[in-house]
């Protein structure tokens, strides 16, 4: 599950299957489609519950008795995720949601009040939706707008592109007044096929617009030019970005999001075998795809399945190419967390604020953040900070200083929100791995020598790098393909600093399959590292539906993986393991997520579903 993030320029990775320009915590961004022949009867607010998660399904028909519709996750603040082809036939019913790769089927009871049926995103869970009997209050008030006799001067249809490095995402806004003269928006990310977001908080004054986001915690504003037809501005979404829109004649339709295509199922693939059947899997993409000479692009592969360990690479890599693993270094905080609760230098529950320098940031009234909040993204802090205003944009986390994360937190505080549910949040890892840092009065990298790298012995697992190790680091490309910068981060390397080998994040995964296993060791932190595994992979809270977490460690109770990915300005990760079926596997490759998703996420989840003999998500795609 990649989570969302921003453009390439600043982000770390995902946790969701599709990791896009606008995302958040779950769901990603998908486009909003309508089928004939739906019945009016069905329209109207159901609620459900996935495993844990609370669900809210919004539906309505057209005129012509066709049906749209959009999913709410509010535990996660996931609000207007557009719902797609909706199907038909006497009483059933069945609709995908294609950013997530999800899909609903199931049967409409006589009276139209109980939708029974299964979730599918990637194995089946029963989900049922019951119609609400008192209809909330919406957001917005589409279902009944009146246009406006004389359309205001921002109303309309603007197309902007969103830039972050070399990376430039087509945005596209649509503005209408109503007879009152309130204004309305909905916003669109065409080359992502994520259409139809609805804007809330729409203000025209004077020549001043602005409006939010709601479902993607995106917030823009700016000033319509004297002439009508520009407006310029910015978009924030944890970092502001400028973004300006162009007047055009019309509305510009997005491209549909294409379901993902599966090979078919075949008998559990060994680690010894993995290689072999990969050769035939990747075919396409090392011919003309990801993988084919002239991009530059190598994936470096690590599987090991009831101790049988085997490390391989295609394309530009060799199997001891070093990479950044972005994201996946939150389990490594999430270790380091755990290793230090075992040393009794830190309690769980203990307040960030006490571990940070005196005065940092004063003592909320009522409940505060605590270390286990953190690391288990449920803290309620933003995905980033407000206050980066980066020097170079290719390499935008350099000059993030304490000073510049002690400044956000005076302003922002650290009261934790009474209904903080999951939100993934890079700011909460940095602030995590920063704070803990403190209290052990080293730098984040020594830190991490202390406590996991060397009791593991992970020679070539490290935030800074030497020469020879720079020889093995493998050049960075953005989304496009085109080189780019590596990153180097500062306050926010609890977050996504680390740089790694396949050979030594293998070696690291076996660790969490058999901390019993881990031979004596004279490092100090060697002797609680066993218990402080353990510890990470304690399922302390909800994330995304199907999903627990612990620390920094999701977990999905269908296929009994604990897991996670990442991603820089210049690289991809993801990382499983099994300790029920005995096996683990990291992918690393040397390109970030593009326009198409993450081909690391792909190749990962394709490496799992094989180990498990399901079918697996096609890589020729």
């Amino acid at each position: 599950m990649p989570f969302a993030s921003l453009p390439t320029a600043i982000k770390f990775g995902s946790v969701s299957t599709l990791i896009v320009l606008l995302s958040f915590a779950l769901f990603a961004l998908a486009p909003r489609t309508a089928s004939p022949q739906k019945p009016a009867s069905l329209a109207g607010d159901y609620s459900g519950m996935l495993a844990t998660l609370h669900l809210k399904l919004h539906l309505k028909t057209a005129a012509d008795g066709s049906l749209s519709g959009t999913l709410d996750s509010p535990d996660q603040g996931a609000d207007g995720i557009p719902c797609a082809e909706f199907h038909v036939d006497g009483a059933n019913l069945s609709f995908t949601v294609p950013s997530v790769h999800g899909t609903w089927t199931g049967k409409v009871s006589t009276d139209g009040n109980t939708l029974s049926g299964t979730w599918s995103q990637g194995s089946p869970m029963p989900l049922t939706f019951l119609r609400d009997t008192v209809a909330p209050v919406t957001k917005s008030s589409r279902d009944t707008f009146v246009p406006a006799a004389k359309p205001s001067r921002v109303d309309g249809f603007w197309l902007g592109e969103l830039h972050a490095g070399s990376t430039a995402l087509r945005v596209q806004i649509t503005v209408k007044s109503d007879a009152s003269g309130h204004e309305y928006c909905s916003l669109d990310s065409l080359d992502q096929g994520a259409m139809g977001l609805e804007c809330d908080h729409v203000e025209f004054k004077g020549d001043s617009l602005s409006f939010d986001v709601p479902s993607v915690h995106g917030h823009w504003e700016g000033v319509l030019s004297g002439d009508g037809n520009t407006l310029t501005g910015t978009w924030t979404q944890g970092q502001p970005l400028p973004l300006t829109f162009a007047r055009e004649a019309a509305a510009i339709a997005g491209k549909p999001v294409s379901p993902p295509t599966f090979d078919p199922a075949m008998a559990p693939v060994s680690a010894a075998d993995l290689q072999s059947v990969l050769d035939r899997d990747l075919a396409k993409s090392l011919a003309s795809g990801e993988l084919a000479p002239p991009t530059g692009i190598g994936v470096s592969i690590g599987v090991v399945e009831r101790g049988v360990r085997r490390v391989f690479s295609y394309g530009a890599a060799k199997p001891d190419s070093i990479f950044e693993i972005g994201s996946m270094t939150k389990t490594f905080t999430g270790l380091i967390l755990a290793q230090m609760i075992e040393q009794g230098k830190v309690k769980a529950d203990e307040p960030v604020r006490e571990l940070l320098p005196p005065g940092t940031v004063a003592k909320p009234e009522g409940a505060e953040i605590t270390l286990v909040d953190l690391a288990t993204q449920h803290s309620g802090l933003p995905r980033l900070p407000d206050n980066m205003d980066p020097a170079n944009r290719k390499n935008p986390y350099a000059d993030y200083s304490p000073e510049k994360l002690y400044a956000f937190l005076k302003q922002h505080g650290v009261a934790r929100p009474a209904d903080a549910g999951f939100l993934y949040s890079n700011l909460g890892f940095g602030l995590l791995g920063q704070a803990l840092s403190v209290r052990a009065g080293v730098s984040y990298g020594e830190l991490l020598k202390e406590e996991v790298t060397t009791p593991l012995v992970l020679t070539d697992t490290s935030i800074a790098l030497s020469p020879a190790q720079q020889s093995r680091f493998l050049p960075a490309h953005d989304g496009e393909l085109h080189p780019t910068n590596p990153w180097d981060l500062n306050a926010i390397a609890g977050a996504g600093a680390i740089r790694s080998t396949a050979g030594d994040m293998l070696t690291y995964l076996e660790a969490q399959l058999h901390p019993e296993n881990l031979k004596p060791n004279p490092s100090p932190g060697a002797g609680t590292l066993p218990q402080a595994i353990q510890h990470t992979h304690q399922l302390r809270a909800d994330a995304a539906p199907g999903m627990r977490i612990g620390f920094a460690w999701l977990y999905r109770a269908d296929t009994g993986n604990y897991w996670h990915n990442g991603a820089t300005g210049g690289y991809s990760s993801y990382g499983f393991f099994n300790p029920e079926k005995d096996y683990a596997a990291v992918v690393l490759v040397n390109r970030t997520i593009g326009k198409d998703g993450s081909f690391a996420d792909r190749l990962g989840e394709h490496i799992s579903q094989r180990l498990a003999g399901k079918p697996a998500i096609s890589l020729a795609d």
